[in-house]
């Protein structure tokens, strides 16, 4: 279940708001021009078209065209009302959403027209023109006020998922140079190992196979038992340089590290511990999860992140699933598509589904 965050709780306000300065309205305390339940069906219409109008899992032009039907429906709701009294906060409630949806011009030529048409219901229900001049003043820095803010809030929010991106990006950059760093570590004890040790156990050894052909059947015991030890140390010896060669990478904390202190998304990272991967599939998983976060942060706005790792004998498979508003028909940006290749290359398949949130499957075989 996807969490509520502040953009629903800011989004609820703005509806217990918009209620409240219509309640008079709504519940007769105050005059209309239409009958009273036309009023309250046109409130209705604006408090769905706002909604619309700022939902993320439309299209952009149902959005423009629910914001067009918001700022009528108020403009509409403020012109049949008998009293102004604070209808006029429901144009303010439109100048604020209006960056949502339309460039900034736009939203400045909102409120200028929202001026407008306080200024007609002012001076038609306004007796001193001083309390009129004043309430447009007012309502004037109010839109403004709060269309700046709304700019400013869109412009940090901006800032934080470019920051969460470059984040990533720097995490997995870190993890797959420390992953390259150890490897090429095991690889110089695996040959100071094998160059130095390995060398001396077998010139031992061949010393020993000399002496066996000495005589006296005591000293050939012992010759036998040393030349046995010292075989056995030398196989110990090549298996603990294989080992250094062949270990596996740690793949959920290079994951986790990739993931950690992402603001706005809570990732959860699961791999099974039968999971075996190499530096090439390593590698390949972090560079996926690396795409896959960043594209959960810049478009599925989603609270949720889940990456789990599983295999068997025949294949292992990651899968990733984010609780944002999907894709019905998922267009591959280059990002993906380069992962797609990466996977093509390592024998395995990558492939997305944007029905439910959006969802990315890689698969490659197992070693």
């Amino acid at each position: 279940m996807r969490r509520v965050g502040t953009d629903e709780w800011s989004g609820l306000a703005m509806l217990v708001v918009a209620v409240a300065v219509a309640g008079p309205g709504l519940f007769g305390a105050i005059g209309t021009t239409i009958a009273r339940g036309w009023w309250i069906v046109l409130f209705g219409c604006y408090l769905v078209a706002l909604l619309v109008s700022v939902a993320t899992r439309v299209s952009r032009l149902v959005r423009f065209a629910a914001f067009a039907a918001t700022v009528a429906a108020a403009w509409a709701l403020l012109l049949t009302a008998s009293t102004l009294g604070l209808l006029p906060v429901l144009l303010v409630l439109t100048a604020a959403v209006s960056v949502y949806v339309v460039p900034l011009p736009v939203g400045l030529a909102v409120v200028v027209a929202n001026t407008l048409v306080i200024t007609f219901g002012a001076a038609s229900m306004t007796r001193a023109p001083a309390d009129g001049v004043m309430l447009l003043i007012f309502y004037l820095l109010i839109q403004v006020a709060t269309l700046l803010s709304s700019v400013t809030l869109l412009r940090e929010q901006r800032m934080r998922r470019e920051l969460a991106e470059a984040h990533v990006e720097l995490q997995a950059a870190s993890v797959l140079l420390s992953d390259s760093a150890a490897t090429a570590e095991r690889l110089r004890i695996s040959r100071e190992l094998h160059d130095l040790i390995g060398h001396q156990l077998t010139v031992l050894t061949l010393e020993l196979e000399t002496a066996r052909h000495l005589e006296g059947p005591a000293l050939r015991t012992h010759l036998e038992r040393a030349d046995q030890v010292a075989r056995e140390l030398l196989g110990d010896v090549r298996a603990t340089v294989g080992r250094l060669r062949t270990e596996s990478p740690d793949l959920e904390q290079a994951l986790r590290r990739v993931t950690q202190d992402l603001p706005g998304l809570d990732v959860t990272i699961e791999v099974s511990p039968t999971v075996r991967v190499d530096e090439d599939d390593s590698a390949a998983f972090v560079r996926a999860t690396q795409e896959i976060v960043t594209n959960t942060i810049r478009h599925a706005d989603a609270r949720t992140l889940r990456i789990s790792v599983t295999g068997d004998e025949r294949e292992i498979v990651l899968d990733a699933r984010d609780d944002g508003r999907g894709a019905p028909e998922p267009t591959l940006g280059n990002g993906l598509r380069g992962l797609g290749e990466r996977f093509a290359a390592l024998g395995g398949e990558l492939s997305v589904d944007g029905g439910d949130g959006f969802r990315v499957t890689a698969r490659v075989p197992a070693r």
